[in-house]
C-alpha cells in the first residue's frame, strides 16, 4: 500500500469523485465507517453540498438510529465489548428498511430512522423516498464485515493509540471491540477508501499499489 499526504478537503473531493465516478444508477448505497473519535458524521455531512452541487440528492443516515433496544444490547453488561460489537446494531433492520429499499429493483422507499437508544423507543419516522440518483450516506461504526449490501465503503482508520487517546475514559470500554474489528475484518482492507486520520489536520489517503 502507498499513503499519500492530503487535506480534509481532499478527502472530501476523492470520495464525491468516487461517488461520481459510479455513474447515476437509480440509487447509490455509501457507508461512512469509523470509530467515534474519527467522527464519521462531519465527513457525511461535508459529502452533502458538492453531491448536490452535482445534481445528486443525499439522503443520509445514522447507523445509531437503528441500533437495537436496551434490553438486547445490554443483556450481558452496559459495558461488554463483544456485545458492543455483536449485538449492538440491527443489521438485519438497517438492511429491510433502508439499503434493500435502495437496491436494483427496490421501491426507494425507506426509513431515515428506527429506533431512539436514548428514549429507549421506536421513532416511528415516516417512510421516505429516495427520487432516481440519490446517494444514501450511511454513518457509523464497526459497519463492515456484516454482510450489508453497500455500493462503496470509506473506512476512516486510526492507530491504536490515537484511538485510544480519542476516546473518553468513560467509553475506553469501548477499545476491544475496535481491536477485534481490526483483527477480524480488517477495515483497512476491506473498505474500498481508506483514509488515516491519526491527524485529522493532515489526514492520507491509503492507496493500493
Amino acid at each position: 500500500m502507498r499513503v499519500e499526504p492530503t487535506t480534509p478537503q481532499g478527502v472530501v473531493d476523492l470520495v464525491v469523485a468516487e461517488i461520481l465516478a459510479r455513474g447515476a444508477p437509480t440509487w447509490l448505497r455509501v457507508a461512512i465507517d469509523g470509530a467515534p473519535p474519527t467522527c464519521p458524521g462531519k465527513l457525511a455531512a461535508a459529502l452533502v453540498d458538492p453531491l448536490r452541487a452535482a445534481g445528486r440528492p443525499v439522503a443520509r443516515v445514522r447507523a445509531t438510529d437503528f441500533l437495537r433496544p436496551a434490553s438486547l444490547r445490554w443483556e450481558h453488561g452496559r459495558e461488554d465489548p463483544d456485545a458492543l460489537y455483536d449485538d449492538a446494531l440491527d443489521a438485519s433492520a438497517l438492511a429491510r428498511e433502508v439499503l434493500d429499499p435502495l437496491a436494483p429493483g427496490g421501491s426507494g422507499h425507506h426509513l431515515p430512522s428506527l429506533w431512539d437508544p436514548v428514549r429507549d423507543r421506536a421513532t416511528r419516522a415516516p417512510r421516505v423516498e429516495a427520487v432516481p440518483g440519490t446517494v444514501l450516506v450511511l454513518e457509523g461504526s464497526l459497519l463492515l464485515g456484516r454482510w450489508l449490501d453497500l455500493d462503496l465503503t470509506v473506512h476512516l482508520a486510526v492507530r491504536p493509540a490515537t484511538l485510544e487517546r480519542g476516546t473518553p475514559p468513560d467509553e475506553r470500554w469501548t477499545l476491544p471491540a475496535y481491536a477485534r474489528y481490526a483483527d477480524q475484518v480488517d477495515p483497512e482492507h476491506a473498505a474500498d477508501v481508506v483514509v488515516r486520520l491519526d491527524d485529522p489536520r493532515h489526514p492520507a489517503l491509503v492507496r493500493r499499489v
